[in-house]
């Protein structure tokens, strides 16, 4: 047997690393010494609306706004941990506050180039089959502020925060246009909300008959308000605008109606002067959550990097991770399911040494479409547009264990 290296040091596993790590804390918390004259009390009852603890302190930020009906909130994608947002933090976007709707007065109507307008309670859309499935939702303007170069104080919710995943229930669209009959000469719907501004977008027909749903339902429980209450078009992977909330009428038409917020807004400004119109998908896209911009973290050693990536074409196929600001990338785990059009949580096992980093990741998709540097996006798009911005997001790591915000 070949002697042993004296001056070799012994590899340690993650799992002896982590054993050794935690040895020390664990022995003092279970000193039998700390347990003397511990009181203990009888907790609190059973409610009759689940609340969280009052340790947990994840909150929207809500988006400032000259109006406060034309407002927003952003997810605190940093304090999530897997892949579902709760129904209580999914970001917000809207254009003329919130309606109030009783469930039992709404109608949708579908009429236009049909052969039987209808129009249902939604006593009857929900006696129809329904469907659950898990999509993401994101403002095309999420990560507008990658457009300037970054500010160091700003952090995951503020860069990302527009997108948010759950699960939605409802029935899909191509069973209600079955019902109403679609005329050979229809290529599209216009789809309207029964909010103050009559939120109105253009549809084409291929994607309504596809995989769009009329949700009434998300994450277990009836749609809340804010997303839509009693009834939504949820159409998935595209940006979230198209997606109206509080739907009351599908008019089928032979082309799209360029209403205001696919002419004047949500169209994408390019260097040349003319503006990309009707750029519904959103691209491949990732950012690490943790440890993120405005987090700190302690001394060198064993952290696990985590984060979110998510395609509106399809499944992320690989998310890559840099800690040395993308001069060399790692593969990541993808925590599975990995589903179409949903986020997807990644994660890396990395070992600090205390030095000065930037931490990256970028989201290759199904498609093969790899999410750019700030760089190559500007380069071809410029810098005029507010909506679309998919670039890699940067953390530097300081010495001090501080995180801020940088480009990659």
């Amino acid at each position: 047997m070949p002697s042993k290296d004296p001056t070799s040091k012994p590899r340690r596993s993650r799992r002896g690393f982590l054993k050794v790590a935690t040895l020390g804390s664990a022995a003092a918390v279970l000193r039998p010494s700390t347990l003397v004259g511990q009181e203990r009390s009888l907790g609190e009852g059973v409610a009759a609306y689940g609340e969280r603890s009052p340790f947990v302190a994840a909150m929207r930020r809500v988006r400032e706004s000259r109006w406060d009906q034309a407002a927003g909130s952003q997810t605190p994608l940093q304090d999530l941990r897997g892949s579902i947002t709760p129904s209580a933090l999914h970001f917000e976007r809207h254009h003329a506050g919130i309606p109030e709707i009783d469930p039992t007065q709404h109608r949708l109507l579908i009429d236009g180039l049909v052969n039987r307008p209808l129009v249902f309670t939604m006593a009857e859309i929900e006696r129809l089959p329904a469907v659950s499935r898990i999509y993401f939702l994101e403002c095309s303007g999420n990560s507008r502020v990658k457009w300037s170069p970054a500010q160091p104080d700003t952090d995951a919710q503020a860069a990302f925060g527009m997108t948010s995943c759950s699960e939605w229930t409802g029935v899909p669209l191509s069973v209600l246009l079955r019902e109403a009959g679609v005329r050979a000469e229809a290529r599209w719907l216009v789809a309207e909300g029964a909010d103050a501004c009559r939120m109105t977008r253009s549809v084409p027909l291929e994607k309504a008959l596809d995989d769009t749903l009329v949700a009434y339902g998300q994450n277990g429980e009836a749609l809340r308000p804010a997303q839509g209450y009693p009834l939504r078009l949820l159409i998935p992977g595209w940006e979230g605008n198209i997606s109206i909330k509080w739907l009351r009428r599908l008019q089928l038409v032979d082309r799209p109606y360029m209403t205001r917020e696919e002419t004047s807004k949500y169209t994408d400004l390019m260097p040349n002067g003319e503006a990309r119109q009707f750029t519904f998908t959103m691209d491949a896209k990732s950012v690490i959550t943790r440890p993120s911009g405005g987090q700190r973290i302690g001394a060198p050693g064993f952290y696990q990097i985590s984060g979110l990536a998510w395609s509106g074409r399809g499944r992320v196929r690989r998310v890559e991770v840099s800690t040395d600001g993308g001069r060399s990338w790692v593969e990541a785990q993808l925590q599975a399911p990995v589903l179409p059009l949903a986020h997807t949580r990644f994660r890396v096992d990395w070992v600090w040494d205390g030095s000065d980093t930037t931490l990256a990741s970028r989201c290759i998709d199904e498609t093969g479409d790899v999410q750019p540097t700030r760089a190559a996006l500007i380069a071809v798009r410029g810098t005029q547009s507010n909506y679309h911005n998919n670039a890699i997001q940067g953390w530097r790591v300081r010495p001090d264990g501080a995180v801020e915000n940088v480009d990659v």
